[in-house]
């Protein structure tokens, strides 16, 4: 085991940030990793993201798993409970920018429009 990389926050601090986009669209089975990439090349995607007002979520554990992967590569199995949960949560947040403070029923069963996040 490499006990330097134990630490999470010393990681990145050598290694610089990391980052990964993914994009869920309902013509494919699962999300696809569609960017990825460490040191200046996550920060242009943060860059881009930020810019292009692409929510963020900062999660070390899961983007681990998302830079080991390859473009175009369909979100394994193993993480489509991490990703749906992220998925819900930026689709509650679009909906909430969108309805101007407009008072809504809570609802039991939730539904979210596909569309591209970066993590």
């Amino acid at each position: 085991m490499n006990y330097k990389w134990f630490n999470q926050k010393k990681k990145k601090e050598l290694t610089g940030p990391s980052a990964a986009a993914i994009r869920y669209d309902e013509a494919n089975d699962a999300p696809t990793v569609i960017a990825q990439g460490k040191g200046h090349l996550a920060q242009k995607i943060i860059d881009m993201a930020k810019e292009k007002n692409i929510p963020l979520q900062e999660d070390p554990l899961l983007i681990e798993n998302l830079i080991d992967m390859d473009l175009g590569d369909n979100i394994p199995p193993q993480l489509y409970l991490v990703i749906a949960e992220i998925l819900l949560m930026l689709e509650e947040m679009e909906s909430d920018m969108k309805s101007d403070n407009e008072l809504k029923p809570i609802s039991t069963t939730r539904e979210f429009n596909p569309g591209g996040v970066i993590l």
